[in-house]
Formats: C-alpha cells, sequence, structure tokens
C-alpha cells in the first residue's frame, strides 16, 4: 500500500513516536512524506520514504494530486487542531472523501487505520492504485500475453 505521511510543526515529533510505534507495519509499505516530516521520520526510524515538496511550499498539494489519481492508498495527517484547516488542507481531504481514501487526522484515527492495513482491512484499494503490486502484476501478464 502507498501511504502518506504529514504533520504540522507542532505534530512532528507525535509523528516521529507513531512512526517509531509501528515502524514494523510501515516497514511494509511505500511511503512518502512532506520533505521535513520525511526527512526527520527517516533519521528517527530507518523507514525508506520518498520526500515531496515542503508542506507550505506545495508538498499537501502534491499528495493530494496523488490521492486524486488514486496513487495514494492511505494519509496520515496529523493536525494541528488550534489551526483552522487552509485550502490546501480542505482540497486534500476532499479528495481523500472522493476517492474513498482513509484519511486519520488524530492519533486514536490513526492507530485504527495502520491496524487496519496490518490486518487486510483495506487490501481493496490494491484494485484502484494503479501502482498497486497487484495492479502492476496484472499489467506485465497482458503485455506477456
Amino acid at each position: 500500500m502507498h501511504i502518506a505521511l504529514i504533520a504540522n510543526d507542532t505534530r512532528k515529533e507525535l509523528m516521529i513516536q507513531f512512526c517509531i510505534a509501528y515502524c514494523g507495519i510501515l516497514a511494509k509499505h511505500q511511503l512518502c512524506s512532506t520533505k521535513t516530516t520525511g526527512r526527520l521520520i527517516t533519521e528517527s526510524t530507518g523507514l525508506d520514504i520518498e520526500l515531496v515538496l515542503p508542506g507550505r511550499q506545495g508538498g499537501v498539494q502534491q499528495i493530494s494530486s496523488r490521492v486524486n489519481f488514486n496513487e495514494i492508498d492511505a494519509v496520515i495527517y496529523f493536525h494541528d487542531a488550534a489551526d483552522e484547516f487552509d485550502m490546501n488542507d480542505n482540497a486534500l481531504i476532499r479528495n481523500c472523501d472522493h476517492n474513498n481514501v482513509p484519511i486519520a487526522t488524530n492519533l486514536a484515527t490513526a492507530e485504527i487505520v495502520i491496524t487496519a492495513i496490518e490486518r487486510g482491512d483495506l487490501d481493496w484499494r490494491n484494485l484502484v492504485n494503479p501502482y498497486s503490486e497487484f495492479n502492476k502484476k496484472h499489467q506485465n501478464s497482458e503485455i506477456n500475453q
């Protein structure tokens, strides 16, 4: 599965702790993150993470676009509840809703999403994600026929 990790400045430490706690699960999946968050997670856990732009410089928009094209299967976005969602955040949430991509904006929901991924509850996402291993194998078998 393709999982996006985003954290506001005041929630980066929480994201790091979350990733340390669930490193075993996260390591089995393709991860992407906004630049600073991803760098901090990699330094703390050793997880391989594809970095996009920093959140305020278009990273949230990049992830939102990938969600819109069903290239992301789950989003964990630790947002500072004291801040209002801006228009990029709203677009991300709207795209997740439109494409049935689970988005967790707090620790409790993130734990539910990550354990659901581990149990296989979201394996149906492999059918809609064009970059899933399932679809890569299916495309290769069609080419070879």
